[in-house]
């Protein structure tokens, strides 16, 4: 019981902490560095105390504060991207369900963690979740957004063809209705390039794992028909993405005004909105994805199916035939008025774009005209990358697996090259998390991991082994994905968990219009921030703000910090994958 002259000593704000979380109030530490979401009983759970030469640790329940498992620390060495020292808690034989935390002598305690047979439910579908507070077009009541509720913005039923999109059936000033779709990011604009990988990925899952996501309800408008409501959720973006097809097959690369808006909300937010010329990169991310599409919803919406197919051979053709056009925004903007100054995702070798649409159109339709123009033999002998926005011929690969059993008998040789390749990716990524990685964990295999966007390349890393753990069933790859987990929920550099609503030292301050102009103190729940970024590109609007470039540590919980706490789509998706995917695989009810 706490004593009346303890209350009157801590005041009041710590009275609520320290009601809420006992012993939490005076002892936890950042020194160690735990998934604050959880575990699986029979899962791996590692925690990394830094920094000490503690020789033990106690894992101990968060409501009596007995202790219930004794570890011995052993030392893991120089983490190099935090460069800090590290050790091992490892406490994966307790598995017992219940809320913990992890007490070390002299050092401190954890933030608390729970161990659950559902750990991660709850947090990837608010991942997904943050889709719908991402949808333009459209009002969010109360009843589905709860506190983040808010009117609807951006209707895009009346959008301008910009001068660089004009054609002679479209001319220059022609309103088009272009409703729907997500919110690319922080800003309220639309990106087909940046549209084409999140909603491939989110596809993808569902692709993978059907049973699973066929009884998954999420709180939408959506959820009393009897469709999957991740396809109702992704179903929004698609519609937007087929307006943003010209008659000619050709795709307008963004939706967008002519510069970023403030901290308004989207009500608020009344700039002009402009479609800006066709590109092959978003041709062809368009095709790829409606090529996905058609397999997705051809057993639930076959009108709609065939609609994507048809739009994707479109644009597919359309690419064929314009093989080069590429975004510069800043040859555009002397070129054309008004000018654009949003985001660019301007990417100028389409090589990997061209490969991605047609290996999806060839799974589509086994043409072999497809497979062909993949060259998919050939371009196996080259390097395949982790996928991004702008490299994406690696998702070709995971769609060849998931449906190497309605390929031709003649393509079995290709789909043992693309195994290969998928594990060779895999196999690196593992080896660094078991055998070289200080924290234990897979994201830091290069320097290069920790850029702008980074917490989505720890995503993608996870993406890439669940999808090497499905092909193999090798719980290697499934470890490592998981320590990815581990590491965006709190083992990490800074030891935020990175997802916003969860953990205890959590993001509240994201670079997200809607998050910081609607008056709730909590940003929008389940956005996944950019994570540590040592280029620090919004240093000069964030002055002062950060305290090092050590890579895993330029993180800033900063509103004005793009570099570091901007959301999106591209982000998220990739952590709904990695979270409920291991969810489908080792969730039980």
């Amino acid at each position: 019981m706490v004593s009346l002259s303890k209350i009157k000593s801590i005041g009041l704000l710590s009275i609520v902490f320290f009601c809420a979380n006992a012993v939490f109030a005076q002892k936890t530490t950042d020194k160690i560095r735990v998934n604050q979401v959880g575990f699986y009983p029979a899962s791996e759970k590692i925690a990394i105390v830094t920094d000490s030469t503690a020789k033990e640790f106690f894992v101990k329940n968060a409501q009596t504060n007995e202790t219930v498992f004794t570890g011995v620390l052993k030392p893991k060495g120089v983490w190099e991207y935090s460069e800090e020292f590290a050790n091992d808690a490892d406490f994966s034989k307790f598995t017992k369900v219940g809320k913990y935390y992890i007490s070390v002598p002299n050092v401190g305690d954890s933030y608390p963690f729970e161990i659950s047979n559902q750990i991660n439910l709850t947090i990837g579908k608010a991942s997904l979740g943050f889709l719908y507070y991402q949808r333009a077009s459209t009002d969010l009541p109360a009843q589905y957004a709860g506190k983040w509720a808010r009117p609807a913005g951006h209707p895009d039923n009346e959008v301008l063809v910009h001068a660089s999109a004009a054609t002679a059936t479209r001319p220059e000033g022609t309103k088009i209705n272009s409703s729907k779709g997500w919110y690319d990011a922080g800003d309220y604009n639309k990106y087909i390039v940046n549209s084409g990988i999140s909603t491939y990925t989110l596809m993808a899952l569902y692709e993978q794992y059907p049973k699973f996501f066929d009884t998954l309800k999420l709180n939408i408008p959506e959820n009393t028909n009897n469709i999957p409501d991740i396809l109702d959720e992704i179903r929004w973006n698609l519609d937007w993405m087929v307006t943003m097809q010209d008659q000619d097959g050709g795709v307008y690369h963004k939706l967008t005004n002519t510069n970023f808006d403030g901290s308004v909300m989207p009500a608020d937010a009344k700039n002009g909105r402009y479609v800006i010329m066709k590109t092959t990169a978003a041709s062809l991310d368009f095709a790829a994805v409606m090529a996905v599409a058609y397999r997705v919803y051809k057993k639930t919406d076959r009108a709609f199916a065939d609609k994507c197919l048809a739009a994707s051979i479109a644009a597919y053709d359309w690419s064929k035939k314009n093989k080069s056009v590429t975004y510069n925004q800043g040859v555009m903007n002397q070129k054309f008025n008004p000018d654009i100054n949003t985001g660019a995702y301007d990417d100028g070798n389409v090589s990997d774009e061209f490969q991605w649409a047609a290996i999806e159109l060839f799974i589509a339709t086994n043409q072999s005209k497809y497979s062909e123009q993949a060259n998919i033999e050939f371009t196996l002998r080259t390097e395949f990358e982790l996928p991004n926005w702008a490299k994406v011929n690696t998702l070709g690969l995971y769609s060849i697996i998931q449906n190497r059993d309605n390929l031709p008998e003649e393509f079995l040789p290709t789909v043992e090259l693309v195994k290969t390749k998928i594990i060779d990716l895999a196999n690196k990524l593992q080896k660094y998390q078991a055998n070289k990685s200080a924290f234990l964990v897979a994201m830091g295999l290069s320097n290069g991991n920790f850029n702008w966007g980074s917490n989505s390349t720890a995503a993608n890393q996870g993406m890439l082994l669940m999808n090497a753990y499905k092909l193999t069933n090798e719980g290697v790859f499934l470890t490592a994905a998981i320590s990815n987990l581990d590491y965006l929920l709190g083992r990490n550099g800074t030891g935020y968990c990175y997802v916003s609503g969860f953990g205890t030292k959590q993001v509240m301050n994201p670079h997200h219009r809607p998050s910081e102009a609607d008056g709730v103190v909590a940003p929008v729940p389940g956005m996944l921030a950019g994570g540590p970024n040592p280029g620090q590109e919004d240093a000069g609007t964030c002055t002062g703000k950060y305290t090092t470039k050590v890579p895993a540590k330029s993180y800033i919980d900063e509103q004005c910090s793009y570099a570091t706490n901007e959301v999106a789509i591209n982000w998220n998706s990739p952590f709904t994958f990695l979270a409920l995917s291991i969810e489908a695989t080792k969730g039980k009810k």
